[in-house]
């Protein structure tokens, strides 16, 4: 038995999906019935757009979604899940695989979540910054000492922390961060402020979005992102879900949690970014990749 994990934003790469989609018919019905359903061509992005084009949110999340997905559907027969876990966006592809949200469903609701976070952030500019080499504490302390927006966002593993906000903001709390003795604090190449208050706009777009969706009861639980803990209650992964936007990614304290929650064996789909950051959790875990 194993958890199954699914990576977010970030994890894109260009002609992701094409050698799936050229040698697998079930694949491609997935791609197909993703571009009917989308109103656009992202297959054809993903296969054939540049880096810059897969970089929009609007395209990057449903193609993250759509790869992650029709990987673990060509795969699903090869391993006993115990639970799922996707790092933010990836979150909605762990619910469709446990059961919680059908294909189509997971795929609008991505396709919503990434234009309402595409807006809010054309509407508030901020960006995001990675701090490597420091306890979360300080990097928390270092966020609360600034007068602009500036959160703890993405709890990758220990000594990674990824922070949000204002672009003012921001290049403040790197400029502390380095005084602190941070091994690395560097200004990602992003065009939003992602699990901030500055993503308040979309959360409620979302919410509305989600509140008419249907989420079946799973037979194994999701460890979502806002708490780390696992979940099979569709009202309480509903508000769970819509709180992510602006709310922190509890990786770490998610991984923390499987492993004493007893479980050694875990499958990424898609991508190697939550392996390595398992890794840096213990390294005497099994972690493989599809």
């Amino acid at each position: 038995m194993a958890i199954l994990l699914f990576p977010g934003q970030g994890s894109q790469t260009p002609g992701m999906g094409k050698e799936m989609y050229e040698s697998n018919s079930q694949a491609k019905e997935w791609f197909d019935k993703a571009d009917e359903i989308l109103g656009f061509g992202l297959s054809k992005t993903m296969f054939d757009g540049t880096e810059d084009e897969l970089k929009q949110t609007s395209v990057t999340q449903p193609a993250v979604f759509l790869n992650s997905f029709v990987k673990y559907s060509l795969n699903q027969n090869d391993v006993v899940a115990s639970g799922v876990a996707g790092h933010s966006l990836g979150e909605l592809t762990a619910l469709c695989a446990n059961g919680t949200l059908s294909f189509e469903d997971g795929l609008r609701l991505v396709s919503k979540r990434a234009n309402a976070m595409q807006k809010a952030c054309n509407n508030n500019e901020g960006t995001m910054a990675a701090i490597l080499g420091l306890e979360d504490d300080q990097v928390e302390s270092i966020c609360n000492g600034i007068e602009d927006i500036v959160v703890a966002a993405n709890y990758n593993c220990p000594g990674q922390l990824v922070i949000s906000g204002s672009v003012s903001g921001i290049n403040k709390a790197v400029d502390v961060a380095k005084e602190k003795g941070a091994r690395r604090a560097l200004v990602l190449n992003v065009n939003g402020a992602f699990h901030s208050p500055l993503m308040e706009e979309a959360k409620v777009e979302l919410e509305e979005a989600i509140s008419k969706t249907n989420f079946i009861t799973p037979d194994i639980p999701v460890y979502q992102n806002v708490n780390g803990l696992p979940e099979t209650d569709p009202e309480k992964i509903k508000s769970n879900l819509i709180a992510q936007l602006t709310s922190p990614v509890k990786w770490t304290q998610s991984m923390q949690n499987m492993v004493a929650d007893g479980h050694t064996d875990f499958i990424e789909y898609g991508a190697k970014v939550l392996s390595g950051f398992l890794r840096r959790v213990d390294r005497s875990l099994n972690v493989s990749q599809v």
